[in-house]
């Protein structure tokens, strides 16, 4: 294996990891904003992971699908992030907070016939 294999499978693997993290931030953090943010780390661990697959011999250079799809999928990225930024600024205006409800919130509203 030469050292630009092995340098594409590191991108790959820490790509991997850093989209773990951003996963897990999406998953169990409650705050919209955290939320946000982790979702943008899952999105940067999976360009990794594109970038990752993307490199070949020094010779022939990088595979320019994936890094089509990388560049595609940061335009993308920031769309979407300024949507959520955008939905979370009026979740918080209706709201007062921008965390979501508990669970035995959204259990106690539906007992008492409000809307969650």
């Amino acid at each position: 294996m030469s050292g630009d294999e092995a340098s594409g499978i590191l991108y790959a693997l820490c790509g991997l990891a850093i989209a773990g993290i951003g996963l897990w931030g999406v998953i169990v953090r409650r705050h919209l904003v955290v939320r946000l943010v982790a979702f943008n780390v899952l999105g940067a661990g999976i360009f990794l992971v594109f970038g990752g697959i993307a490199s070949r011999r020094p010779d022939l250079g990088p595979d320019p699908v994936p890094v089509a799809m990388v560049l595609t999928g940061l335009v993308i990225s920031l769309a979407a992030t300024a949507v959520g930024a955008a939905l979370i600024v009026r979740h918080a205006a209706l709201t007062g907070r921008a965390t979501l409800p508990e669970e035995t919130e959204r259990e106690a509203r539906a007992e008492d016939g409000r809307p969650s």
